[in-house]
């Protein structure tokens, strides 16, 4: 509920701090006093659109606080903490006014949009009178009221719930089909193309391999003459290596007469002979390393060329081909499977229609019923309000072809204001006065169910007499049972009837003598005054003065 409203420079008000309770809060006041001024204010804190002629005269920026205390759970917590704020015990909705028209908005200090402190606003308060019947104007709105006061809430969700799966199939269904056609146009292609990969069977790396085979047979035909040549000079007819035998052995006859001298030649000579014998191997080995079979070669490249060829043809790198024929087979195996596939995903969609008319058929028949209680509910309340000639009806046409979450019904509220007339909409048939009446009539009967917690009411009671004006103070207060209610009455039967009474005026403020607007919580005594006046006019009378405490005591 609302807990405390603030405003500071809009219009005639320079400084208001209001603090409202619980149960029925009525505001009265003469006429021109700012009674208006004090709703256009709470409203701009709701979200409503901003103009920078609210701001007062001289200032150069205006502001509106709204502070309201939730249950835990209610909806307008979880939409401010999506919008960033932090949620505390209490939400405060502020909105700044410029002068030059510019707005900012807050809520728990933390900067938003305008449309999400609209959004927010929304479902905490509803501000209601004869022009301003907000929950009334959208058959949309008619529909969820419907809704709540059967408690239809979770038919409802199982119907979205069956509605978004069914939709869904209906999206993956046409998905495939596109897949599946899109295929078919590529089937000759794909055939073509998986035919000649498989049998080309390109293998990852395959490229780099054969090329590096390539390259060093290539290399190796350059140097296989240089080699031979090393060959012969190591071990063929001049070799080095018979000749430093011979020498050895010609030397080892002479070691015993100088073993000094000779024992280190000997081991130099056998050190060299050895070293010949070992490049010879490395030589030989070389030679042998340098051996290729010209068909291997030409075999290698024709492997190569082919690759290099198919990835020109398919614009891939060699190494990708082999993902590529993968990528072709699988495509290959969905065309083969599409039809398949489409099929099981037809039946799908089948079932899940199937499942959500189903859901929407029952939630139709539920609502049919609940219209009907709901009708008598308000039946019930309109004699008392001068519309006993009046008759309250749900309209609800049921369009299966155009189904949607919330199912295929549009409902809407109609009247027929008096026997012989042609019954229509509500906000089509019914007038201001009779607009706010049959409002009245449906909130009390929707008092506990699909409810903003804090309802305010703009004059309902213009132009009612003394018993109709009774009877609607009877039902703010019925309401104000169930939720937090502010009403703005110049109906004395009203105003007896609240539990919180407080006087708007103008007047001078301060030493400025600019005029201002104030609101004045009443004592027992000033309310009995006010209501006096109310009755009477500018001149009280201790007849209205005693005609005000009946008012008083019968509303207690």
């Amino acid at each position: 509920m609302l807990v405390t409203l603030s405003i500071r420079d809009i219009v005639l008000i320079d400084k208001l701090d209001l603090e409202i309770g619980r149960g029925l809060s009525v505001l009265t006041g003469e006429t021109g006093a700012g009674k208006s001024i004090l709703l256009d204010s709470f409203s701009l804190a709701l979200g409503a659109r901003g103009d920078g002629s609210l701001v007062r005269s001289g200032q150069g920026q205006g502001q509106v606080t709204a502070a309201f205390n939730l249950p835990p759970g209610h909806p307008a917590l979880s939409l401010a903490a999506d919008a960033g704020a932090d949620i505390g015990d209490e939400l405060i909705l502020r909105r700044v006014q410029m002068a030059d028209g510019r707005t900012r908005a807050f809520i728990n200090d933390q900067p938003v949009s305008v449309q999400t402190l609209r959004t927010v606003g929304a479902t905490i308060v509803e501000i209601h009178g004869q022009h301003d019947d907000r929950a009334l104007v959208d058959p949309a709105m008619h529909r969820a009221l419907l809704d709540a006061f059967g408690g239809l809430e979770d038919k409802v969700r199982t119907v979205a719930r069956g509605y978004v799966a069914w939709r869904k199939m209906v999206t993956d269904l046409d998905a495939a089909r596109a897949r599946v056609e899109a295929a078919r146009k590529e089937a000759d292609f794909l055939h073509h193309a998986h035919t000649e990969l498989t049998r080309l069977a390109p293998e990852s790396g395959e490229e780099e391999k054969l090329a590096t085979h390539r390259t060093s047979m290539q290399q190796s035909e350059k140097v296989v003459s240089d080699i031979r040549d090393a060959v012969d000079a190591l071990s063929g007819d001049h070799a080095p290596g018979p000749v430093i035998a011979s020498t050895m052995r010609r030397l080892e006859r002479r070691a015993v007469q100088a073993p000094q001298i000779i024992e280190p030649a000997l081991k130099a000579l056998s050190d060299a002979l050895n070293a010949f014998d070992t490049a010879a191997q490395v030589v030989d080995q070389a030679l042998r390393d340098c051996a290729f079979d010209p068909h291997d070669l030409e075999r290698t490249e024709e492997r190569l060329f082919a690759l290099r060829a198919a990835s020109r043809k398919y614009l891939v790198p060699a190494d990708g081909l082999a993902a590529l024929a993968q990528k072709y087979a699988r495509e290959l195996e969905e065309l083969d499977a599409g039809e398949a596939n489409i099929d099981a995903l037809e039946r799908q969609v089948v079932e899940t229609e199937s499942a959500f008319r189903k859901a929407a058929e029952a939630l139709s028949q539920t609502r049919r019923k609940t219209a009907q209680e709901l009708d008598k509910f308000v039946q019930r309340e309109l004699p008392p309000l001068k519309l006993e000639n009046a008759k309250f009806t749900t309209s609800i046409e049921s369009d299966p072809k155009a189904g949607g979450p919330e199912g295929w019904d549009r409902v809407e509220f109609w009247v027929q204001t008096n026997p012989g007339t042609r019954p229509g909409p509500l906000m089509k048939v019914a007038s201001g006065g009779e607009l706010a009446r049959f409002m009245l009539a449906l909130k009390v009967s929707l008092a506990d169910r699909g409810s903003a917690p804090t309802l305010v009411f703009d004059e309902i009671d213009t132009g009612v007499g003394g018993a109709v004006a009774d009877a609607i103070g009877n039902r703010l207060a019925r309401l104000a049972e169930k939720v937090q209610v502010l009403a703005v009455t110049h109906a004395p039967q009203v105003a007896a009837r609240s539990t919180s009474h407080m006087r708007i005026s103008k007047g001078a403020s301060g030493k400025s003598k600019n005029f201002a607007t104030r609101i004045d919580p009443l004592s027992p005594d000033e309310r009995r005054e006010e209501i006096a006046r109310m009755l009477s006019g500018a001149s009280i009378t201790e007849e209205a003065r005693a005609a005000a405490g009946k008012l008083l005591a019968g509303a207690g």
